[in-house]
């Protein structure tokens, strides 16, 4: 497992939503459509990755505000079937994306 390719695979996925799923909480889903479009627009360009929300290098969480309110993302690895964790997110053969959009109160 490489945290160099994770980072790649993330941001990869991150931006362009292939390559796995997207899911939104329910304070994002309930959220009128322009607000949630906003939203994936910051998800999609965010690019402010630090020490503190980013400390193993792999671009897998990011946190932002918008309309007053904190929103998080997040990716977790898991395998083919979704059943399970992956056992190598670099892999991206035996691993699936989800990246979830929530509201920082949901968490």
């Amino acid at each position: 497992m490489t945290v160099e390719k994770t980072r790649q695979l993330n941001d990869k996925f991150r931006q362009t939503f292939n390559g796995g799923k997207v899911v939104f909480t329910r304070g994002v889903a309930d959220l009128p459509l322009n607000e949630q479009l906003a939203i994936i627009g910051k998800v999609q360009n965010f690019n402010s990755f630090t020490k503190n929300n980013d400390p193993y290098g792999e671009h897998d969480f990011g946190a932002f505000d918008f309309g007053g309110t904190t929103y998080f993302w997040k990716i977790d690895y898991y395998d083919i079937d979704y059943h399970c964790l992956s056992q190598d997110p670099s892999d991206p053969t035996i691993t699936n994306r989800v990246l979830t959009i929530m509201r920082a109160d949901e968490y």
